[in-house]
C-alpha cells in the first residue's frame, strides 16, 4: 500500500505528516499533539477514523479508503481571525478537487437547486462543506485548543468521500467512485497539502483574509438563490446574497432586511421554500 506522501511545495514549506492506516479521530491526534507542546505546521492523515467528527457533536463516517486530514497550525492572528481558516481550507480543497475533477458542471443542486454557481462541478457551501454535482462530497472542521504556554491551536480537519459516501442523510452525498474518479486518498491528499500552501500564502497571517473571501465567493454555491437556515430550531428564509469580510452569510429576508448569519444549517432550492 502507497504511504501517504507531503506534494513538493508543502514539502518545500516545512510541513511535517503523520501518516495512519486507521485511527479514532486525526483532529484529537492533533488536538493531543498540541497540549503536548507540538509547534504546529503538521498534517495528521488516515485511510479510515473509526472515531470521527463533524459539525455540532455529529459523526462523520469514514470508512477505509476515504480521506480524514487534519492541519494542526498555532496561528499569530487573534483567535477571531483565525476561525477564518475555515475559508482558507474551503479555498484550498476546492482548488485541489478541481484538479483532480476538472471538467464538467454543477447539474443537480444540493435540495434540488439547479445550477449553484455553474462555473464547474466543485462548488463549496457555507460554511463548511464541499460539493460536487450538487452533493456532498467534503467537510470541514475547526477546533481550537489552549496550549500550555498560553497560545491557541487550531486543528483544521477536512474529510473527503473516496470510496464511499454515507447514506440516509437529509441530503444527497457522493465520492470520488460515484463521480468515476479513480483518485486514491494518496493523490488526493497530496494535491491538498500542496492547493493549502498557496491559500494559506494568501491569508497572509489573517491579513489576506478578503482575498482568501473573494476567492471563496468564487466558487461559493447558492449566491442569488433562495436560501433556509436552520438555527436551534429557528427558521430563517431569505435570498442568499454574499459572504462579508468577517465571513458571515448575508441573507436578504422578505422583508428586505439584511441579515448577518454566523451558524447554522443552510439548505437551497425546495427546501428552502418550504415552509416549516
Amino acid at each position: 500500500m502507497r504511504e501517504f506522501s507531503l506534494g513538493p511545495r508543502a514539502r518545500a514549506a516545512g510541513y511535517r505528516l503523520r501518516g495512519y492506516d486507521s485511527i479514532g479521530s486525526t483532529n484529537a491526534e492533533a488536538i493531543a499533539a498540541a497540549n503536548a507542546g507540538d509547534p504546529g505546521g503538521i498534517w495528521f492523515v488516515a485511510r479510515q477514523q473509526t472515531a470521527g467528527r463533524g459539525r455540532r457533536g455529529r459523526t462523520w463516517e469514514n470508512p477505509h479508503g476515504n480521506l480524514a486530514a487534519t492541519l494542526l497550525l498555532v496561528p499569530e492572528a487573534e483567535t477571531s481571525v483565525a476561525a477564518t481558516l475555515g475559508f482558507v481550507a474551503g479555498v484550498a480543497l476546492s482548488g485541489a478537487l478541481s484538479s483532480i475533477l476538472p471538467h464538467g458542471s454543477v447539474k443537480i443542486g444540493i435540495d434540488g437547486a439547479d445550477e449553484l454557481n455553474g462555473s464547474g462541478r466543485i462548488a463549496l457551501k457555507w460554511p463548511n462543506d464541499v460539493l460536487a454535482d450538487g452533493a456532498k462530497l467534503a467537510g470541514i472542521l475547526l477546533e481550537a485548543s489552549k496550549m500550555p504556554d498560553g497560545k491557541h491551536a487550531i486543528a483544521i480537519g477536512i474529510g473527503i468521500n473516496i470510496v464511499a459516501a454515507p447514506t440516509g442523510l437529509p441530503y444527497p452525498a457522493t465520492s470520488l467512485v460515484d463521480l468515476s474518479n479513480e483518485r486514491t486518498a494518496e493523490d488526493v491528499f497530496e494535491a491538498l497539502s500542496d492547493a493549502w500552501v498557496e491559500a494559506f500564502g494568501l491569508w497572509n497571517d489573517g491579513l489576506g483574509i478578503e482575498a482568501v473571501l473573494q476567492r471563496w465567493r468564487g466558487s461559493a454555491a447558492g449566491i442569488g438563490a433562495p436560501v433556509s437556515i436552520s438555527q436551534d430550531g429557528n427558521i430563517l428564509r431569505g435570498i442568499f446574497e454574499t459572504i462579508d469580510a468577517a465571513g458571515r452569510l448575508i441573507v436578504r429576508a422578505d422583508d428586505d432586511r439584511r441579515i448577518a448569519v454566523t451558524a447554522g444549517d443552510v439548505h437551497f432550492g425546495a427546501t428552502a421554500s418550504a415552509r416549516s
